[in-house]
């Protein structure tokens, strides 16, 4: 492994400031921050803003906030993303914590399709797989998605809607469904108990974007024989993690 290159590492250390408080900040302010000396931080300042990744506010002299060229870096960034294979990572990621299935799935409608999954060493038989769709009230990622959308937008999608059982334990009345999405909403995680797959539960998190959107859900599923109060609260733990990894990757600043 090369060098760290210190005069590199600080310059990061300064753009990294900006990403706190009002994105403003004077020499005098970096200085205290890091603990650099003036002269340093002066010349730091100086090539950033000459190089765009920096910019002096006109009406505040001394003042800086970030360039144009650090947009252009991010906006390049995001049009790399892909969020099946950045899902697929942190995934196996998790999978490799946890050792059981995980997914990553989006909402279309009504319906939940999924993107990612991989799968537990365990022989486990999954109604799930990778483009597959499900009816989202059945699961866990599907009523983290619908939990997460507008009130407005929730009742125009679900207005009319015949909630179809995928098992018996799956949630067939509107009423039932709405207290439990308001559930989700308050306790930041989905759980389904049987409702897609009769051996198995699930429990999801919220997958944000950079402006903070739910975009996706991650899921971890268990059989029910390994299924308990207190690994529904480490799972729970572990998808939270999970689902804020990718929302990182994805741009969210909220991290986890």
């Amino acid at each position: 492994m090369g060098r760290l290159v210190p005069a590199v590492t600080r310059s990061l250390d300064i753009l990294e400031l900006f990403l706190e408080g009002d994105g403003t900040l004077s020499a005098p302010e970096v200085t205290r921050r890091l603990q650099l000396p003036r002269t340093t931080v002066h010349e730091l300042l100086t090539t950033l803003a000459a190089r765009s990744y920096l910019a002096q506010i006109p009406d505040q002299p001394g003042r800086y906030r970030l360039g144009v060229r650090t947009y252009q870096l991010g906006s390049r960034y995001a049009e790399q993303l892909d969020l099946a294979a950045e899902g697929q990572q942190v995934a196996r990621e998790v999978a490799e914590t946890c050792d059981e299935t995980v997914h990553v799935a989006i909402l279309e409608d009504t319906d939940v399709i999924y993107i990612a999954k991989v799968d537990s060493t365990h022989a486990v038989r999954m109604v799930s797989a990778a483009g597959r769709r499900l009816p989202a009230h059945c699961t866990s990622v599907g009523k983290m998605l619908l939990a997460s959308l507008p009130q407005p937008e929730l009742e125009t999608r679900l207005k009319g809607r015949e909630f179809v059982a995928m098992t018996p334990a799956s949630i067939t009345d509107p009423d039932e469904l709405a207290a439990v999405l308001a559930d989700i909403r308050e306790r930041g995680v989905a759980v389904e108990h049987r409702e897609s797959n009769p051996d198995v539960s699930c429990v999801a998190a919220p997958v944000r974007d950079s402006a903070g959107r739910v975009v996706a859900a991650l899921s971890i599923s268990v059989p029910m024989i390994r299924w308990s109060e207190e690994r529904e609260r480490e799972l729970a733990e572990l998808a939270a993690k999970g689902a804020g990894d990718l929302s990182l990757r994805l741009g969210h600043r909220g991290g986890r």
